[in-house]
C-alpha cells in the first residue's frame, strides 16, 4: 500500500513541477495586467532550447547540462516573452492574438531549427544528463514519510513548491507585489501616485517568460528527454487553467497545478493501480484534458481575476 501511495505521489511531483512553475509565470504577468495566452509557446522554446544546450553541454564533457539548461530556458523564455511584452504594453496589440502568434510561430521555429541541426530529422537526440528520481539524504530514511514524499521523487518539483511561496510573499508582503498587483487592479490611479505602469507591465511579462521558460524545460529534461513539436503539447494552457483555478493566487495556482499533475500521473501509472487498472488506457490519457476543460467551465465564472487584466492602459486616458 506504502509502496503504492509513493509511486502514486512521485508521478504526480514528477508531473506537477512544469504546471507550477509555468502557472506561476502566468500569476505575475495577470496580475499586472497583461494575459498571456502565449505560455505555450515560451514552455516550448524552453523545451527546445533547455534540450539543445544540454546535449551540447554535456557532448563537451560536462555533467551539469540539465541545471544549466532551466537556465538557458528561463532566458530565452525572456525572450520570446519580450516580443509579447512589446506588443501589447508599447504597441497596444490585442493581448490574446499576441499571445497566438507566439504559440504558433514557437513549435514551427524550434522544429525548424531542429532539422538544421539535427540533419534533417524532426526531433532533437535524447540528453544523457536528466532529472531523475532523487533520494534525499536523511529524510528518505524518515518511517513511511521519508518512503512516500522524499524517496524517488522530483528535486525540480519541490523547488517549485519552495518557488511558490516565495513568490506569494513577493506579490503579497512587498513594495513590489503591491506595485504590480495595483498595475493590474487599477493602472489610471497607480499612474497618478508615480508608478511606472508601463514598465510594472513589461516586467510582470519578463517574469512569465522567466518561469514559463523553466517550465519547459523541467518537463523537457525530466519526461520527454528530447524534444519534437509533440514535447508540449498542451502543457502551457493546462498550467493557464492551474493558475485560474488557484485564482491568480501562487499558492493556489500552485494546488491546481498538483491536481493536474495526479490527473496526468494516473495516464501514465494507472495500470500499476489496482483500483484503475481495468479502465482502458485511452481514458486516462484523455483524462488530464478533460478535467482542465470541466474545470475552466465550472470555476471561471467564480474567479475574478484582476480588473484591469487583458487591458490595454493608454497613459494620456
Amino acid at each position: 500500500m506504502i509502496s503504492t501511495i509513493s509511486l502514486l505521489v512521485s508521478s504526480t511531483l514528477v508531473y506537477s513541477a512544469p504546471l507550477i512553475f509555468t502557472a506561476l509565470g502566468g500569476v505575475f504577468s495577470e496580475r499586472s495586467g497583461t494575459v498571456n495566452v502565449g505560455l505555450e509557446g515560451i514552455m516550448v522554446m524552453g523545451a527546445f532550447s533547455s534540450i539543445v544546450f544540454n546535449l551540447f553541454y554535456s557532448a563537451a564533457g560536462h555533467p551539469y547540462g540539465h541545471w544549466l539548461g532551466l537556465i538557458i530556458a528561463g532566458l530565452v523564455g525572456v525572450a520570446f516573452a519580450s516580443i509579447h511584452a512589446l506588443a501589447t504594453v508599447y504597441l497596444r496589440a490585442d493581448h490574446v492574438i499576441s499571445g497566438t502568434v507566439l504559440n504558433l510561430i514557437a513549435p514551427s521555429l524550434a522544429v525548424f531549427i531542429t532539422r538544421e541541426l539535427f540533419e534533417g530529422k524532426g526531433q532533437t537526440d535524447f540528453v544523457s544528463h536528466s532529472f531523475g528520481y532523487y533520494n534525499f539524504p536523511v529524510l528518505s530514511k524518515i518511517p513511511v514519510i521519508g518512503e512516500i514524499f522524499f524517496t524517488s521523487t522530483s528535486v525540480p518539483a519541490y523547488l517549485a513548491i519552495v518557488l511558490a511561496i516565495i513568490c506569494y510573499f513577493i506579490l503579497f508582503k512587498t513594495r513590489f507585489g503591491l506595485r504590480l498587483r495595483s498595475v493590474g487592479e487599477h493602472p489610471q490611479a497607480a499612474d497618478t501616485l508615480g508608478i511606472n505602469v508601463y514598465r510594472l507591465r513589461f516586467i510582470g511579462i519578463l517574469i512569465s517568460g522567466f518561469l514559463g521558460g523553466i517550465g519547459g524545460g523541467v518537463l523537457a529534461q525530466s519526461i520527454s528527454l528530447n524534444f519534437s513539436a509533440s514535447t508540449i503539447a498542451g502543457q502551457g494552457f493546462m498550467a493557464m487553467a492551474a493558475m485560474i483555478f488557484g485564482k491568480w493566487n501562487p499558492i493556489g495556482a500552485m494546488g491546481a497545478a498538483l491536481f493536474f499533475g495526479f490527473a496526468q500521473s494516473l495516464s501514465v501509472i494507472g495500470s500499476q493501480i489496482p483500483l484503475i487498472a481495468g479502465i482502458p488506457s485511452v481514458y486516462l490519457q484523455i483524462a488530464p484534458y478533460v478535467v482542465t476543460i470541466i474545470v475552466l467551465v465550472s470555476f471561471v465564472r467564480q474567479s475574478a481575476g484582476p480588473a484591469a487584466n487583458g487591458t490595454t492602459y493608454i497613459k494620456t486616458k
